[in-house]
């Protein structure tokens, strides 16, 4: 029996315009970029403590360039892809072969999850290495709370569905991975309104692209929601967190 195809979850075509529109904000000074500069310290930390030296990876999703920029440094052959240029990790990738694939803040708005790790572990060579970084289950908890004030009664769809711990090492087993490694990490950012929080999260590529997002939350709305953001926190400010998802695995 064929396999069925998966959920329609997120809308291809909004995810590619997000992620144009989060490079044109990401040109702006002082761009927010708290959030790849993180995932990037921990993918070289990582590599640093594994002592993998790759002669050629492939980074996903690094918009900051920071991350293929250390790894030419460290003589490795880096390329470097995007959703916003058509990359599409849910089709097997043009190139194979890879030592090392990092592939950093974009599996959590793929509708087939499992296929595209499935892809990223046969663009590996043998013995190759992936890491994979993305907001997993327990992000915004703050933001979840202001929707549901914004919508009272009738809560609608807001923030994306996010992946746990559990079901990382459950997918990295499923898709072949040797030796899977999943982790959990948070980072708390202190935000003064929460329209600074959304630009941040526009800014980082992290809006909405729901196949079938919500209905707009109009003027009434949009005040609750901003109450119940700053009734979060105190003295001015609300403290969101975002929990960082890192699964790992390799290609034997």
């Amino acid at each position: 029996m064929a396999d069925k195809a998966p959920p329609v979850i997120f809308a291809p075509r909004r995810r590619i315009a997000l992620r144009r529109r989060m490079l044109a904000l990401q040109a702006l000074p002082d761009a927010p970029r708290y959030l790849m500069a993180d995932m990037v310290e921990d993918v070289l930390d990582r590599l640093s403590f594994l002592r993998l030296e790759p002669k050629n990876a492939l980074v996903i999703g690094d918009y900051t360039g920071a991350l293929a920029e250390a790894l030419s440094d460290q003589g490795v052959v880096a390329s470097c892809a995007d959703p916003a240029d058509g990359f599409d990790e849910e089709l097997p990738f043009p190139s194979t072969g890879f030592d090392f694939i990092a592939s950093l803040g974009t599996l959590d708005t793929v509708n087939d999850l499992p296929g595209a790790l499935i892809h990223i572990r046969g663009a590996l060579a043998p013995g190759g290495m992936a890491i994979a970084s993305f907001m997993g289950a327990g992000s915004l908890p703050v933001l979840r709370e202001a929707m549901l004030a914004a919508d009272g009664d009738r809560p609608a769809p807001r923030i994306h569905p996010q992946v746990d711990v559990r079901a990382g090492g459950q997918l990295l087993q499923r898709t072949g991975f040797a030796d899977p490694v999943i982790d959990s990490r948070p980072l708390d950012v202190s935000f003064g309104s929460l329209g600074r929080l959304v630009a941040d999260l526009r800014a980082q590529g992290l809006s909405n692209t729901l196949a079938r997002p919500g209905p707009p939350i109009g003027k009434a709305g949009l005040a609750r929601a901003r109450d119940a953001f700053a009734a979060a926190g105190q003295d001015g400010r609300t403290t969101e967190r975002f929990e960082i998802l890192t699964l790992s695995g390799w290609r034997r």
